[in-house]
């Protein structure tokens, strides 16, 4: 009986200390202006651990995934980041020059031989020198591209505007070569719709920085979408299509991951769109018991579980849902949801300060984590 309580005391010490630490970590919830030091400081910590050498930059990836997924983390690392310095550069009009020179670095990082190595593995060619070939490459060479837009976007000179122009020529006629204007991901594969819509973006801005080119493949792109690849019962992007046919996949699943995802990067496209698929993607995923956040499943409960995408369920929500979800919730000024969803995230990553600089304990795990969160966080439009 006296172990027992001394558990319970135990317990209920810790639940209160987390209780307070949340709540001194979230005081400056709400919006841009509020969050400015907390945002800055985040972005300090990537700075200082993904802006390194390429191979350090991989190894900070869990050897545990694997030596693909090191290299797509390290990927989604640097393009996020760079998603974030446009971001803070556009939300806040300060260094300007700095970020420029930031984004440069990972640009950079994204196209040496050590980070391009898990997409030339899988196809076994090397993406950029095989630029006038018919092979995919769709999610390796749009990450580019959407970085170098991103560069371009803030005042970034024309160093890259070559690369940038064959990129996006190569990625739409790989496009207009298919039946169906998708690209899967890796060979044997079917096509994962968050991937592809990185192509659109980074397509949709070549076409605004450039005088509307490869504007009608855009357009092309999303009309399919909004006539084909809605799932019935949800009218939610697919998460997933075949290779060369038009349908779905047979029972393919509308995945919480994917569809907050999906409707992040249809802000940078079709914001009327992407506004009626986040809509909807509240009315079947999103959670508000216990703590707020984004489900995995729609139509089934999960309250404890594993999930590939996701990573681990508990209660229902999906971790990688959530953080992706922060994204539309914040394009779209949902402030009072976006502060009980980055709640949820402190509850669940708890932030670390030291030396000026902070960031989630879940970082020091997965560091790419940290940089989908300070992007999502930050969403705004690039005008």
């Amino acid at each position: 009986m006296k172990v027992l309580l001394i558990v319970l005391l135990v317990i209920l010490a810790f639940v209160v200390v987390k209780a307070v630490w949340v709540g001194i970590a979230t005081r400056h919830h709400g919006g841009f202006a509020s969050e400015k030091e907390d945002i800055l400081s985040r972005r300090d910590f990537l700075l200082e651990k993904v802006m390194t050498s390429p191979q350090q930059l991989i190894d900070e990836m869990p050897r545990l995934v694997g030596p693909q997924f090191q290299g797509e983390w390290a990927l989604y690392s640097c393009s996020m980041l760079s998603a974030a310095l446009v971001n803070t550069t556009l939300i806040y009009g300060e260094e300007r020059e700095e970020n420029i020179a930031r984004i440069d670095s990972l640009i950079k990082i994204v196209m040496s031989p050590e980070l391009r190595a898990y997409d030339r593995e899988r196809w076994d060619e090397d993406p950029l020198e095989t630029l006038d070939g018919d092979k995919s490459h769709v999610s390796y060479l749009s990450h580019l591209a959407w970085m170098i837009g991103g560069y371009k976007q803030i005042g970034g000179d024309g160093k890259y505007d070559d690369l940038y122009r064959r990129l996006c020529e190569t990625m739409n006629r790989r496009l207009l070569d298919t039946p169906n204007m998708n690209l899967p991901t890796y060979p044997d594969e079917g096509v994962y719709v968050p991937d592809m819509l990185v192509a659109i973006v980074a397509l949709s801005l070549y076409s605004q920085q450039n005088d509307g080119e490869y504007r009608a493949t855009v357009q092309n792109w999303i009309e399919q979408a909004k006539q084909q690849w809605l799932d019935p019962e949800t009218q939610l992007i697919s998460s997933f299509l075949p290779d060369e046919t038009m349908g779905m996949y047979k029972n393919a699943p509308i995945k919480g991951s994917y569809t907050a995802l999906s409707c992040y990067y249809l802000t940078f496209v079709d914001k009327e769109f992407a506004r009626d698929q986040y809509e909807k993607q509240k009315v079947h995923f999103l959670q508000r018991k216990l703590m707020t956040g984004f489900k995995e499943y729609y139509d089934r409960r999960c309250w404890l579980g594993m999930d590939i995408d996701a990573g681990p369920i508990i209660c229902n929500l999906s971790p990688t849902g959530t953080a992706f979800g922060v994204g539309s919730v914040t394009f779209f000024e949902d402030w009072d949801l976006r502060k009980s969803m980055l709640r949820t995230g402190e509850i669940a990553g708890t932030t670390w300060h030291s030396h000026g600089k902070s960031h989630y304990l879940l970082a020091d795990m997965a560091l790419v984590g940290e940089a989908i969160m300070l992007a999502m966080r930050t969403a705004t439009e690039w005008k």
